[in-house]
């Protein structure tokens, strides 16, 4: 039987990570790095993703790259292979973790449903849904050859659950429908790919709940007011689910969403 360190170890496999330059994608490139992953960020911003890949390399130890990509340009996803064949043609973990989220001036997000703009609803799906199911699909044939397959896709509570739309009253803040219907595809795509990819390739989902970002102080009050272990989440809280998610700890485990949520989801 491996030992805990054997099973979590992580040297000698390649992990892709979508938005890796961000908050919650930067925690798992830190994550797996620090298990011995060979680190490929995909991000839009050559010059961010440097920083990231120089910093990890030079902290952990490890060999780091970046691929600059906008994951609404779908021709571009499909040349994310080519790529990858620059930086050694393998692949074992893919996290889809990049995600449209918008800003309260983006026209037609939030706001009412009868104002919320198709085409910014297009713009979501195209990057939370559709840029995964590509770009999985783009890597399929690396997945296959590895021994240890992973694909991650960072779905939202949202995907899950209804909004509270009490808690956004008096903020510039709020949940536009495009960003829960996209995530709640993305749980149902990691099924659906669970069992058309098995026993190649395990597919997972983690749904976070809110995380702390400086939002005002009248929203961060009613969320934690609302949330079992009373705070909201940060960065750090993803380091672990994502090493279990990517490593041999979780084996025998796929087609599952995990909500990392604080409890937000109990009631």
């Amino acid at each position: 039987m491996k030992s805990i360190k054997a099973l979590m170890n992580l040297s000698g496999r390649t992990a892709l990570i979508t938005g890796g330059a961000g908050f919650i994608g930067r925690a798992m490139v830190e994550a797996l790095a620090e298990l011995g992953a060979t680190i490929v960020v995909l991000d839009r911003n050559i010059e961010v993703i440097r920083c990231v890949t120089e910093s990890v390399s030079r902290s952990h130890g490890v060999k780091a790259y970046g691929i600059e990509v906008d994951l609404e340009d779908s021709d571009a996803v499909k040349r994310v292979p080519q790529e990858l064949e620059k930086y050694g043609g393998k692949l074992d973990i893919l996290i889809n973790n990049a995600a449209f989220c918008g800003t309260s001036s983006l026209e037609g997000w939030v706001v009412p449903l009868e104002e919320q703009s198709i085409e910014t609803w297009r713009r979501a799906l195209e990057v939370n849904l559709t840029a995964a199911f590509g770009l999985t699909q783009a890597c399929t044939s690396f997945l296959r050859h590895s021994s240890h397959a992973s694909v991650i896709n960072v779905s939202s509570i949202y995907g899950v659950l209804g909004p509270d739309m009490t808690i956004y009253e008096g903020t510039e803040m709020g949940n536009p429908a495009a960003y829960a219907a996209s995530k709640g595809g993305l749980i149902q795509l990691t099924r659906w790919s669970a069992t058309t990819l098995g026993p190649d390739v395990r597919v997972n989902a983690i749904s976070p709940g809110g995380l702390e970002r400086g939002q005002p102080e009248i929203f961060q009050d009613r969320y934690v007011s609302r949330t079992p272990l009373k705070r909201m989440g940060s960065e750090e809280d993803f380091k672990g689910i994502a090493a279990f998610l990517a490593s041999d700890l979780s084996a025998y485990i796929t087609g599952q969403n995990l909500l990392v949520d604080g409890g937000w989801s109990a009631w």
